[in-house]
């Protein structure tokens, strides 16, 4: 059977078949070309890298332009404080250390901490002196009401700094567990060839969501690393919001690796080590210190139980015998 039979008259002719063919071997040609050809993304990169700029100055102006109507709203706080000039001076500055380390560093944290330190004792010591005056719960005579007014009013002026060192202290017990880790993954980038902004920067984004606290530091450092003039300030910065001994030494390490040039990753990995035999070290003087803590709950709960399991039989045999 002839298969040319089979085609339309159109199709039988010697040009069109020729045609059809040069078309196939062209697209093929293209096709080959393409997955062969290396492209270029640089372009596409940088596009790319300019939409996402481009959006986030957009949304950092929407939400300066939400906070401004805010606080133009609804600024009273600010109003009160900077009438009674609290926000200069050095008390202001280390108030603001203060939020800084427990984590707020905006001025709307200090207007509101000083806000609170005014109001808050008159809060407290109007609604103690109301409640001991007016109900007189323990038949206190008005000079013991005044008294306890004044207890009231002096706990509302220590509750906003006790709320400081309680948030504070949670603070320094996170970042003191999440360290180590943190700097298992400093020296990996920094052996794999980063510097130390672009190193914390990468740790930042690695532990945000297992430790938000040492993410937080980091890239705060990070940020001020590329833009202060000098790098020891913003080191030293770090050992100032964060007070502890582990965080000292590191930036002293960090000090010590910039000013004489030894290896970064060796020395982070050295006091990483020594990190965790210290955290280990802790954790043994606490099993030691187990047998002296439960000696007293013992003594009270655990041995009276015990006696009368072992000696009320034998209590109870012999009074029934002398009863009998």
């Amino acid at each position: 059977m002839d298969l040319a039979a089979l085609l339309p008259n159109w199709l039988r002719s010697e040009d069109v078949l020729a045609l059809i063919a040069g078309g196939a071997a062209l697209l093929s040609f293209i096709i080959i070309w393409n997955a062969l050809l290396v492209k270029d993304s640089l372009p596409d990169r940088i596009q790319g890298l300019e939409k996402r700029r481009k959006h986030l100055r957009d949304q950092a102006v929407k939400d300066t332009r939400q906070r401004s109507q805010l606080i133009g709203n609804d600024n009273f706080k600010l109003r009160i404080v900077k009438k009674l000039q609290l926000m200069k001076g050095e008390g202001a500055r280390r108030i603001s250390a203060h939020l800084a380390q427990a984590g707020w560093r905006s001025k709307d944290a200090l207007a509101t901490y000083l806000f609170a330190r005014i109001f808050l004792p008159i809060i407290f010591g109007g609604f103690g002196l109301l409640y001991f005056l007016g109900t007189n719960p323990f038949d206190w005579s008005k000079a013991g009401a005044v008294a306890g007014a004044a207890g009231a009013a002096f706990f509302g002026y220590a509750l906003p700094g006790i709320m400081i060192k309680n948030q504070i202290s949670k603070r320094y017990k996170e970042i003191r567990k999440a360290l180590p880790d943190g700097l298992d993954l400093l020296v990996i980038c920094t052996e794999a060839g980063l510097n130390l902004d672009s190193g914390l920067n990468r740790v930042c984004r690695e532990i945000t969501n297992s430790a938000p606290e040492l993410s937080d530091e980091f890239a705060l450092t990070s940020i001020e690393l590329g833009f202060l003039p000098d790098r020891k300030e913003a080191v030293l910065n770090l050992s100032a919001r964060v007070d502890i001994q582990a965080m000292k030494t590191l930036v002293n390490t960090l000090l010590q690796t910039e000013k004489y040039g030894t290896p970064l990753a060796v020395a982070l990995r050295v006091l990483s080590a020594e990190m965790r035999e210290e955290r280990l070290m802790k954790a043994e003087e606490k099993a030691a210190r187990l047998p002296a803590i439960m000696t007293i709950p013992m003594i009270l709960f655990i041995l009276p139980a015990l006696f009368i399991v072992l000696i009320g039989p034998a209590v109870l045999q012999a009074l029934d015998a002398f009863s009998s």
